[in-house]
């Protein structure tokens, strides 16, 4: 095999791999994670404190790499319905060999577990079951009725918990944010079951659109839409989140005119229109944290600076 073979090889298969584990979303997580320590979980040590900490470091890494273990796993168990739902992208993905991903597997949640005993043996026990929980989702939990997409979600906002045990912080204001995080993922799984509605029905999976049909799933999203208005509402009103009210404002209408959206979609493309809309506001929510006290976080880079 000849040179430029070789190195296109070895782009498609980081290719194939990167896609498998999300980066982007790893990285999504990540900039939240730390974002959080400083404006939002630890708001009383300056952020010179927080970013010189090495144990925070360690803390955003071995999330990074358990969450990266976590969509490999998923991606083995769904691989079937993928090449159903998402042939191309599956197909890129294919690329890397399973012994490969197995071996990647294994190795990311050894780093995980490895990087949390050294900070705690609490975050190495958090990791360690965190990553339990992920292969057990995706082994078992996912098929199941309703209980699928609230793990997926609970699943995607737990990495933040384990920065909760290290400051040992947990303010009302962190609980409401949780639950709009929350609740807004669960919207997404159910969007993305409304998606992947052919694939889970050739593969037998028990979600909301296979087993109550797309008009039970309609309905569903517009409960958690209107649940969603109430941590919204909650934080513009009676918390003092700065700028981010702006945020949450938006959002709402936001959600709210997706309603009809919903309603009148029937095809693959209008659900993925709504997915890339939940997206646009999972990324704005992380960057808005910012917001919270604008002039007081300036204040504080000026003097990191």
């Amino acid at each position: 095999m000849s040179t430029k073979a070789s190195i296109k090889t070895l782009v498609i298969k980081a290719l194939s791999l990167f896609s498998t584990v999300r980066l982007y979303n790893i990285a999504i997580i990540a900039i939240a994670q730390l974002l959080a320590a400083v404006f939002i979980i630890a708001p009383e040590l300056s952020v010179k404190e927080i970013v010189l900490d090495y144990k925070l470091w360690l803390i955003i890494l071995a999330s990074a790499a358990a969450i990266a273990g976590g969509y490999i796993i998923n991606n083995f168990y769904d691989r079937e319905k993928d090449l159903i739902n998402r042939p191309q992208k599956t197909m890129l993905e294919n690329q890397v060999s399973r012994s490969t991903l197995w071996t990647v597997y294994f190795t990311v949640n050894a780093v995980a577990f490895i990087l949390g005993l050294i900070v705690s043996w609490r975050a190495g026990l958090f990791f360690a079951a965190y990553i339990f929980a992920m292969w057990l989702y995706s082994h078992k939990i996912k098929r199941v009725l309703f209980v699928g997409n609230l793990t997926a979600a609970l699943l995607a906002i737990t990495p933040f918990f384990v920065l909760f045990m290290y400051y040992r912080n947990l303010y009302l204001v962190v609980f409401v944010h949780g639950s709009f995080l929350f609740l807004i993922l669960a919207m997404r799984e159910l969007i993305k079951d409304l998606e992947n509605l052919r694939g889970d029905l050739a593969q037998n999976y028990h979600t909301i659109p296979v087993v109550l049909g797309e008009k039970a799933s309609k309905r569903f999203y517009t409960l958690l839409t209107l649940l969603t208005i109430i941590p919204i509402t909650a934080l513009i009103l009676y918390f003092n989140i700065g700028y981010m009210r702006y945020y949450f404002a938006l959002i709402g209408g936001a959600l709210l005119v997706c309603l009809p959206l919903l309603w009148s979609s029937r095809r693959k493309r209008e659900y993925l229109l709504i997915h890339f809309i939940l997206k646009i506001v999972i990324v704005g929510g992380v960057l808005s944290i910012l917001l919270i006290d604008l002039p007081a976080i300036i204040q504080r880079l000026q003097n990191f600076l």
